[in-house]
């Protein structure tokens, strides 16, 4: 997934807030959001941009992340 998550984070302007879209999109699909963010927070932990907004939720007995909003620094 890390394709999708690079294309979301060159998409995004630097400091604007970005949401992790769902509706109308791959990332409808839990396991596959849960892979993007988690790719996103992987580059927060880079320092390329700061997560604002995380949830986790139990889905089918896994911990997957649900909700994610972030802020490109750079």
């Amino acid at each position: 997934m890390r394709n999708l998550s690079q294309a979301l984070f060159l998409d995004s302007e630097v400091g604007a807030l970005t949401e992790l879209p769902k509706a109308g999109t791959t990332l409808e699909v839990p396991l596959v959001y849960d892979r993007v963010a988690d790719d996103l927070c992987q580059m927060a932990r880079a320092g390329v941009l700061e997560v604002v907004a995380r949830d986790v939720q139990t889905v089918r007995g896994e911990k997957l992340i649900t909700h994610l909003a972030f802020r490109r620094l750079r």
